[in-house]
């Protein structure tokens, strides 16, 4: 961040959000931040209305606080048509970020995920409707998926989810995971009908820290109304000099960050944030030529999405992509290797995240970088198969048992001959 803002994080250090008393101001830019980013989202609000809306200090925690709002409106409904609530589940992708799986171990709501297929690694929208009945609290989509960074279909999703609410009399929700995708597709896609246009979205999260320019430790969680947030999970205490309604996981924490936030929306605008974007997106596409010249991977990611550039390698005969991020840390790039969630796991992905400090020199040279690791891997043996492995170890284990007798049969030898000479010298 620039050196201006670097003073007011320094200068709020000791500033506690949550004293609103104390702090009104923090509370006030908190608002802010919460109103602009509302309105890029497209939240459908009246001239003089507030949006709904909290800071929180990551996606993390905005995706517990959406997820209990939903429990709790399907809990208070099913209480009011006399009907059971204690199983509420919710459909996800099975490629979602872990936090997901926090949310639903940690508060009690089944996670049920629609599995992924070769060549295709987010949610498939229809099979993720097909999943919901009458206890799903709400659909999570993913606006930049973590594995990827491909943005789901989040307008088909809705469109069909819209259809079967009117078949079942359901009204099963949608929340959208935008923690890296929500402050890149208000800029590079426009069009792209994903936010609160669409009538289902009912709350949206986003990470602060990530493509929101600032340092590690905010996010923000909003909602379409206020309908959408159950009031009985917010809380007003006093103890602090005046009424504060909360509706947090952490009570006390920094202003830094909401500062810091703050500043970067009026520093940059929506023209800042743009042109931002579209260099990021620019430096993807020249990584992403250049991998491909190589003629050695396969381009997994997509060109409309996070820029990232998610790719595999078209032979992994001889050397695979865990061996390629292994040789890469000796040339300063730590770039991580992983395997896809079911059922795709045998594919295994490289991944670079185009962040605003990589510029088109370190994306030209991590391709140098990744062609002088992949000479050195082919002047290499290549790597055994897993399902060789028990092969390998039983001849080495037969070979050193060879090799130990043969040294018993020498040494026997050896003291047969001597014993030889000395009868007969005597």
């Amino acid at each position: 961040m620039e050196p201006e803002c670097d003073k007011l994080i320094q200068a709020s250090v000791n500033k506690n959000y949550v004293d609103m008393d104390e702090y009104p101001v923090t509370t006030e830019l908190q608002n802010r931040c919460v109103n602009m980013i509302a309105h890029l989202f497209n939240a459908p609000l009246g001239d003089a209305e507030t949006a709904v809306g909290v800071g929180t200090v990551g996606s993390s925690e905005a995706i517990m606080l959406a997820g209990l709002a939903f429990k709790r409106r399907w809990q208070n409904k099913m209480k009011a048509a006399g009907k059971p609530c204690d199983k509420p589940n919710i459909v996800t992708g099975a490629n979602v970020q872990v936090c997901w799986e926090k949310f639903a171990r940690y508060f009690e709501v089944e996670l049920k995920e629609v599995k992924l297929s070769d060549g295709y690694y987010v949610m498939d929208p229809q099979k993720a409707v097909d999943m919901v009945d009458e206890n799903t609290i709400c659909v999570a989509a993913i606006l930049g998926s973590t594995l990827n960074g491909e943005f789901e279909d989040v307008k088909l999703l809705n469109d069909l989810l819209t259809k079967k609410n009117a078949e079942t009399g359901w009204d099963t929700p949608i929340h959208v995971d935008a923690a890296s995708g929500g402050f890149i597709a208000p800029f590079l896609y426009p069009e792209l009908e994903w936010d609160f246009r669409l009538p289902l979205v009912k709350s949206i999260n986003v990470s602060g820290h990530k493509y929101g320019l600032v340092y590690a430790g905010i996010g923000w969680c909003i909602w379409r109304t206020k309908v959408d947030l159950p009031e009985e999970l917010i809380f007003h205490i006093n103890y602090l000099g005046a009424d504060q309604p909360t509706f947090t996981l952490n009570f006390s924490k920094g202003s830094s960050q909401v500062i810091a936030q703050y500043y970067q929306l009026i520093r940059l605008g929506f023209e800042g944030y743009k042109n931002i974007m579209e260099n990021c997106q620019e430096n993807a596409t020249v990584l992403k030529q250049g991998l491909e010249k190589t003629g050695k991977f396969n381009i997994v990611s997509k060109d409309n999405g996070v820029p990232l550039v998610a790719f595999s390698l078209k032979d992994s005969s001889r050397h695979s992509e865990f061996e390629i991020s292994d040789f890469l840390r000796r040339f300063g790039w730590i770039v991580p290797a992983y395997t896809m969630p079911p059922d795709a796991q045998h594919v295994t992905v490289l991944r670079v995240v185009i962040r605003e400090d990589f510029s088109r020199t370190l994306a030209e040279r991590l391709v140098l970088d990744i062609e002088k690791v992949l000479h050195e891997l082919d002047a290499l043996p290549a790597r055994v198969p897993s399902g060789d492995l028990a092969a390998l170890a039983a001849a080495e284990s037969s070979e050193r048992e060879m090799e130990k007798q043969r040294q018993v049969i020498s040494l026997w030898k050896r003291a047969v001959l001597a014993k030889k000479k000395t009868n007969g010298v005597c």
